[in-house]
């Protein structure tokens, strides 16, 4: 679907100098398809999953407290409602804990976007998501263990036939992401 992420990653990784190669296979859109179509390990992989928090931030919650009981229940009542997105990438060998992300960003609930959120943030189609963040409202938030195995990751770059293998610490240094522990066996 999108030729434009891909060479967005590709002059991304140019122009820092990355460590990396683009491999083209038959089509596939899960973590283990993916894997085999390249030669990876499944552990190699770059799963990017968009998620959605509802649920008040740590920054608004503390507005909310300093502000007066009528403002309180106006901001309480219109947050309960607010979305924060963030791009969670873990090791594609490994699911999701979403209740970890919602504690780590003090939310009520955190849920897998919609297929038109995810199309709408990413300019990807589920399956074809890579772990990297073009978008204003999509917060890019990494599991350590993605850095802690291997020393090349792999994904989907923006299509389902199309993989980029990239230095794991490259990735790390480019990115600079926020660590969360969300991973889980």
């Amino acid at each position: 679907m999108s030729e434009r992420i891909l060479n967005k990653i590709i002059t991304l990784l140019n122009e820092n100098k990355a460590d990396f190669r683009v491999v083209n296979h038959e089509p596939a859109a899960t973590s283990e398809a993916s894997a085999k179509a390249r030669g990876t390990l499944i552990g190699q992989g770059a799963k990017a999953i968009v998620c959605v928090i509802k649920g008040v931030s740590p920054q608004i919650s503390t507005t909310i407290k300093e502000s007066s009981e009528a403002d309180q229940t106006r901001l309480s009542s219109s947050l309960k409602n607010s979305k924060h997105y963030v791009l969670a990438v873990l090791p594609a060998d490994y699911k999701a804990n979403l209740e970890a992300i919602t504690c780590e960003f003090d939310g009520t609930k955190t849920s897998l976007a919609s297929p038109a959120e995810v199309s709408e943030l990413t300019d990807c189609v589920i399956g074809s998501v890579p772990p990297f963040s073009f978008h204003e409202r999509l917060e890019l938030i990494v599991d350590s263990k993605l850095f802690e195995r291997f020393d090349e990751i792999a994904f989907n770059a923006g299509l389902l036939d199309r993989s980029i293998i990239l230095n794991t610490k490259d990735y790390k240094r480019i990115v600079k992401p926020r660590i969360v522990n969300f991973a889980t066996i």
